[in-house]
């Protein structure tokens, strides 16, 4: 059956404004730290090589952090999206982590806010993934 032919629950206005501000803050986040990367802002290109990758992926990792959000935004790729910043944010957490960097959580909590806001705001995935099951 198409999705355009299914029916799904209403989404109230509250829950669809909690979701679209709980997306909000990974996004922006995400998006700053890719312009930053690709304008290649000193003390980022320091910090970034202070985890040991090498100065020559800022950009391609910028360029990422640029697609994902891009596809995050946009309802008909959200999930593509989420997908994505997902494998990001765990690259991201795993080297926090990995060089004893303190603020390791907070990629796991924008990962969390990402897939809570398109939780609130997409019916399609709130019929994917259910709170509770129907009787």
């Amino acid at each position: 059956m198409a999705t355009s032919a299914m029916q799904f629950a209403p989404i109230s206005k509250a829950a669809l404004w909690t979701g679209r501000v709980m997306s909000a803050l990974p996004v922006l986040l995400v998006l700053f730290g890719s312009v930053v990367k690709l304008m290649r802002v000193p003390s980022v290109v320091e910090a970034f090589t202070r985890t040991g990758l090498p100065e020559r992926l800022i950009l391609p990792v910028g360029t990422i952090e640029l697609l994902c959000c891009v596809l995050y935004v946009i309802p008909q790729t959200a999930v593509l999206g989420a997908i994505l910043m997902t494998g990001l944010l765990g690259g991201a957490t795993i080297t926090t982590l990995r060089i004893g960097d303190p603020t390791y959580p907070m990629p796991v909590i924008l990962g969390m806010l990402a897939w809570g806001g398109l939780f609130m705001r997409d019916p399609l995935l709130r019929e994917l993934i259910p709170l509770r099951k129907k009787i």
